[in-house]
């Protein structure tokens, strides 16, 4: 058993409480109803997401098999574990942070994509750049071009991603047994009443984390002010500081951080929020940036993206 002086204990004891409410929750959902079940279960969802992002990053322990087999059962149904790590991963590139060719979680596309696209699909494109609409339909809008492309490479022959959902679906069925037939939570009620919502609270804190700017370290945005959403996101609102040190437990992310407060604001050159409520106020109904990435006008000038 790799426990002992090697263990994160607080991501450990998180992870097994997280487990445990989530397994309670679900099976209270006749005596409790989805009224209270749905958002409860929701938050949770959100929580093991957030932890499955510590357990890709090499925490609680330096065994990745036991770390991984923790968090295996994804309460949130709809990413396989095994390609979030490979694409999060690739994410953590910062001179290509944003770029859309590079960076598997950037929201932007070049500008030839872009005027390539109907007029139907860059509006709802675009109403996904509001934070009203990528709370909406962000989730939905994300998982369409992500199966897309997950399905394109398996027709196309990579075992690698045939292996991690063959994975993820064996996961699938466990938590799926475990609603409908221990909890009695209808599956249609699950996925639209806590997994959607779910992952919809992931984009609250996906929508400001990145911005296009020549800079890298200028395009991680920070989040100050937000004690339920900083344990929800295990305090990747500090999300500059998380780039600079990936390997950082979550739990340290905030000393860092206060520890050189304006240095952090110089670096990323006051991209900064005091609060998501801020945020809200600034961009629930307007456009945070266009959809087309300005430092990359068509398909040559994506492998072009300045570092510095």
């Amino acid at each position: 058993m790799p426990l002992g002086k090697s263990c994160e204990w607080p991501t450990l004891a998180l992870i097994m409480a997280t487990t445990a409410a989530w397994t309670l929750v679900i099976s209270f959902y006749s005596d409790w109803g989805g009224w209270i079940v749905c958002p409860l279960a929701a938050l949770l969802v959100t929580l093991q997401s957030s932890l499955q992002h510590e357990v890709l990053h090499g925490h609680p322990t330096r065994n990745a098999r036991f770390n991984e087999a923790l968090i295996y059962c994804s309460f949130g149904l709809f990413i396989p574990y095994r390609r979030f790590k490979t694409l999060h991963l690739r994410h953590h590139n910062d001179d290509r942070l944003t770029d859309p060719y590079d960076d598997p979680e950037s929201f932007y596309l070049a500008w030839g994509d872009w005027q390539k696209m109907p007029w139907a699909l860059r509006h709802v494109l675009t109403l996904n750049n509001t934070l009203a609409g990528r709370l909406l339909i962000g989730p939905a809008v994300s998982l369409v071009g992500f199966y897309g492309s997950e399905i394109r490479a398996v027709e196309s022959g990579d075992s690698g991603i045939a292996r991690a959902w063959a994975h993820h679906l064996v996961g699938l069925v466990l938590v799926l047994a475990f609603i409908t037939v221990v909890g009695g939570v209808p599956l249609w009620l699950y996925i639209f009443g806590v997994a959607y919502p779910g992952m919809s609270l992931l984009m609250l804190r996906t929508y400001a984390e990145h911005r296009a700017h020549e800079n890298a370290e200028a395009r991680s945005v920070i989040v100050e002010f937000c004690p339920l959403f900083s344990l929800l996101f295990l305090n990747n609102n500090l999300h500059i500081v998380h780039h600079s040190h990936p390997r950082a437990p979550w739990y340290t992310l905030p000393k860092l951080y206060r520890d050189a407060r304006d240095e952090w604001q110089a670096r990323n050159q006051g991209y900064v929020f005091k609060s998501y409520l801020q945020m809200a106020k600034a961009f629930l109904f307007k456009v945070k940036e266009p959809v087309p990435h300005p430092l990359v006008r068509n398909a040559d000038a994506g492998r072009a993206l300045p570092p510095s």
